[in-house]
This record gives C-alpha cells, sequence and structure tokens, in this order.
C-alpha cells in the first residue's frame, strides 16, 4: 500500500531501559497524532503545512491506525461526490459509540444507516423543513428571541445563552412539538448537558478519550459525569416518548416522535430493526444536540463580525429596510431579493469555519484515488476548512467579504466550494432548516436592532477567537439598542 507520511513514531526496540524510553515516546507520539488528527485548532497549521509538503493527499498516525487526510475543494469534492459510494462510510468515533451504542445516524453504517437517515430526512421535509409550517415556528422563535434582547435595554450581555436557547427551542419543536421557556430549569439542564458534551469533545479530555478510548472508559475524571448527563438526557427523551405513545393520534403527527412510532407501528409485521425504541431515542439525542451547538454558534459569531464590520451591518439593514421594512418578520421568500444579505450569510459560514474537519469517513473498499491505494476499512479525514479557504476557489479565502458570493453586477452566486455541511451522501440532515435559523434570526434581529460591542474600545481578533473557540466555544459581550 502507498501512502505519503505525515507523522510516524519509532519502533519499541533494544534494552530495557531503551524499551522503557520507546514506550514514553510510542506514547507520546499516540498522544500527538491524536491531537492533531482530532483537535480543529491545529489542523490548520499542522495539516496545511503537511498538505504543502506531501500534496492534497497524505497519511497521518493516529496510534497504530493510517488516517487519510484529504485537502483542497477538487480533491475533497473528487471523493465525497466522484466516489461518494466509496468514501461514505463512518469511521470510528469513540465518543459517538460509547452514547449511541449501534443506534442513530450520525455513527452508522449500511442498511441501518439508509433506512434511517432516509426516514429521519423524509419526515424532517414533509414535517415542514424547508416549508411555511417550519419558517411559522422559526419566526415565533424569533419574536421571543427579539423579547428576551429587548429586556436588556441596551445593556451588555453574552449572546451565547440567549441564542442557544432560541436555537434549541426550534429543534425542541421539530422532535418533542413543544417549546421551553428561557428561564424553565429542566430546559436549561439540557442545554448545559449538551454545552458539556461539546466542550469535552474539543477539550484535550476529549482527545485522549479518543486516543485510549480502551482505558478512559474505565478511568474516573469529569468524563464519567459528562457520558452519565448524557444517559439522564436519553432518559428523559425516553419520558417524552412514552407520554406521546399514550396520545399518539396515527391520522395527526404532531412532531419527529410521532412520525416514527406511527413508522414503527406499520414495520412490526416486517421486524424492522431500524424502528424500536433505542434509535428513536438516539437519533432524538443526536437531532437535539447536534441541531443546537452549530446553529447557535454561527448565529454568535454572526453578531460578533456584524459589530467587527460596521458597514456589512449597515447594507445588511439597508436592505432589510428596502426589501421587508420594519412591520413584518423576514421570511424566506424574501432571500432571493436580499443579494447582499444572503452572500453576507453564506461569507459568514464560510469564513467562520464551525466544523473545519469533517467527521471521519471510511472507505468501504479497496480504492484506487488520486494515484494512491488506500485499502478497505481505512479512515479518511476531508479538511472541510481547506475547501472554504482553497486559494485556488475564493476570491479573498483568508479575510471575511461577501464579495466572495457576489457577482460583477451586485447579485448573489453560489459557489462550488461552499461546503460548511460537507457534500455527498453524508452531508449534514438538517442543513436546510440550519439555513433557514441563520437567515430568519439573524435577519429578525438586525431589524431590530444594531449590534455594537459592549465598550467602543473592544475590539476582536477573529483568527484567534476562532481557535479558541474549537477549544472551549467563543464568550464575548454585545450591546443591542433598538432602532428608531
Amino acid at each position: 500500500m502507498v501512502y505519503h507520511t505525515g507523522v510516524t513514531y519509532t519502533s519499541l526496540t533494544g534494552s530495557s531501559l531503551v524499551c522503557f524510553a520507546c514506550i514514553l515516546l510510542h506514547v507520546a507520539c499516540i498522544v500527538l497524532s491524536a491531537f492533531l488528527t482530532c483537535d480543529a485548532t491545529l489542523h490548520i497549521a499542522f495539516l496545511f503545512q503537511l498538505c504543502k509538503q506531501y500534496g492534497p493527499v497524505f497519511t497521518v498516525w493516529l496510534g497504530n491506525t493510517p488516517v487519510v487526510v484529504l485537502c483542497g475543494y477538487s480533491v475533497v469534492k473528487d471523493a465525497l461526490i466522484n466516489y461518494s459510494h466509496r468514501f461514505s462510510d463512518r469511521g470510528p468515533l469513540p465518543i459517538t459509540a460509547r452514547l449511541a451504542k449501534g443506534y442513530g445516524i450520525i455513527g452508522t453504517n449500511g442498511e441501518h444507516w439508509r433506512h434511517t437517515r432516509r426516514f429521519a430526512i423524509t419526515t424532517l421535509r414533509n414535517f415542514g423543513m424547508g416549508k411555511r409550517s417550519m419558517e411559522q415556528r422559526v419566526q415565533e422563535e424569533a419574536e421571543h428571541l427579539i423579547k428576551a434582547i429587548e429586556a436588556t435595554r441596551g445593556k451588555a450581555f453574552n449572546p451565547q445563552a440567549v441564542l442557544g436557547r432560541a436555537v434549541n427551542n426550534v429543534i425542541n419543536l421539530v422532535v418533542f412539538g413543544r417549546r421551553w421557556d428561557y428561564e424553565d430549569e429542566a430546559f436549561l439542564k439540557l442545554l448545559d448537558v449538551t454545552n458539556n458534551l461539546f466542550n469535552f469533545v474539543r477539550a484535550p479530555l476529549g482527545v485522549a478519550y479518543v486516543a485510549f478510548e480502551k482505558i478512559m472508559k474505565h478511568l474516573p475524571g469529569s468524563h464519567q459525569k459528562i457520558f452519565q448527563d448524557c444517559e439522564d438526557m436519553k432518559s428523559f427523551i425516553r419520558e417524552q416518548i412514552k407520554s406521546h405513545k399514550k396520545t399518539l393520534n396515527p391520522d395527526s403527527p404532531r412532531d419527529f416522535i410521532d412520525c416514527f412510532l406511527i413508522k414503527a407501528n406499520k414495520e412490526n409485521e416486517t421486524n424492522s430493526k431500524e424502528f424500536n425504541q433505542e434509535n428513536l431515542v438516539v437519533v432524538a439525542f443526536e437531532l437535539f444536540t447536534a441541531g443546537t451547538e452549530t446553529t447557535s454558534n454561527t448565529l454568535q459569531f454572526s453578531l460578533l463580525l456584524m459589530m467587527q464590520y460596521p458597514h456589512v451591518q449597515e447594507k445588511v439593514q439597508k436592505e432589510i429596510d428596502t426589501i421587508i421594512g420594519s412591520s413584518r418578520m423576514p421570511g424566506m421568500a424574501d432571500r432571493s431579493q436580499m443579494h447582499y444579505t444572503n452572500a453576507v450569510v453564506h461569507e459568514i459560514m464560510r469564513y467562520v469555519d464551525i466544523t473545519p474537519m469533517a467527521l471521519a469517513h471510511q472507505v468501504s473498499e479497496d480504492t484506487f484515488f488520486r494515484g494512491f491505494m488506500i485499502p478497505k476499512g481505512t479512515t479518511v479525514f476531508p479538511l472541510l476548512g481547506s475547501v472554504l479557504a482553497d486559494p485556488d476557489c475564493w476570491k479573498t479565502p483568508y479575510d471575511f467579504n461577501p464579495e466572495n458570493f457576489l457577482d460583477q453586477n451586485g447579485l448573489f452566486c453560489t459557489h462550488d466550494a461552499w461546503m460548511p455541511f460537507s457534500a455527498g451522501k453524508r452531508i449534514c440532515p438538517g442543513e436546510g432548516l440550519a439555513r433557514m435559523e441563520v437567515f430568519l434570526f439573524l435577519t429578525a434581529l438586525l431589524q431590530k436592532f444594531t449590534i455594537k460591542p459592549a465598550n467602543p474600545s473592544d475590539t476582536y481578533d477573529l483568527w484567534t477567537l476562532r481557535r479558541a473557540f474549537r477549544k472551549k466555544g467563543l464568550s464575548y459581550c454585545l450591546s443591542a439598542y433598538p432602532r428608531t
């Protein structure tokens, strides 16, 4: 098998003293390899350097396991779209595997994954994702968000909590058929579990868990509480399912849980492995957690960028005033007329680069790709960040610039290299909902408020903040002044 090799480690040989030193070296290299391939804060500096040295297809080692890394739009598109039948299996995800136990969508493969994903996407679409009914739900939540921000009366506040609550309530409406008050204790506890889980995944402890799963899962530590909290959340979901069963009307499903239960009743005769309660619990858990974190973080960065680029904010507000006015909420039908705002939203997602590395893929068969033979079962990391900042594709790849999505006439233009949700068969199933939320929430906020730094002298190094976010999340304060 032929690979470009980026990181290697020494074999254990020699005397006992030398062996001990080699063991330490071996362990250090495992940690280093795991850190470099799992921690998004270093992938830009390290993996991009390897890309320059070894080309757009190369290998790093995660312990004893080779991981093939793909860089740049051309290579990532080739793998995920043109060779999607071979690159679409999910690679090993130790944290997900412990939480899902073989169920759900994120970490599964084969027929189970295909059936569950197809049902989830179809149900979300039929239930309203991309349609008027879901748009109304997002608009209603935007009104609650506006009221919460109005209550600050222009005083400085951290938008993290209120944005997370708004985004999560949209998911609650989809999955559970209801929303929670922003100060509801049970609601806040579930949000804390979600935030703690993603902070763990980003932190060195999470990286260590990935590298030493067989050991770490038996050791005491804060990670054990995080897993227990997630099990408690799944117990909450089971209670919701139990309640839904008692009030289920097969002719009038209220939410995702109802749709799943109706499908499960129909599939009983065929003994389907996909439509059972534990699979529903895990899918609901995945929708609840994954559907909150990335979208709320995108909105946080959106407001930060509006503060940093007030001329962009003013231009978006001018377009909102012209197309929408102040008497009604923004709607998805407005987007086609709002070329600059649409370009800003797309550029935010490109520039912020929330998930610079897609979740691990795996080749399903021996694959000859770009001059290299990649054996069946090899883990593959497509670097989405290298696509979103590919200098061959973007006017200004490293700067925030809405012109990346505008043609010479100032009209919005799509871009094939825009892949913040990945691409191919493993593209995020919630892409449509996430894009709707970002557009509607952001335009609704800028329609009502002007976003300014908490202190006029505050400045932010966006490059540093993006790196810090990938370790511990984003935290900053702003002031929202009602527009007159």
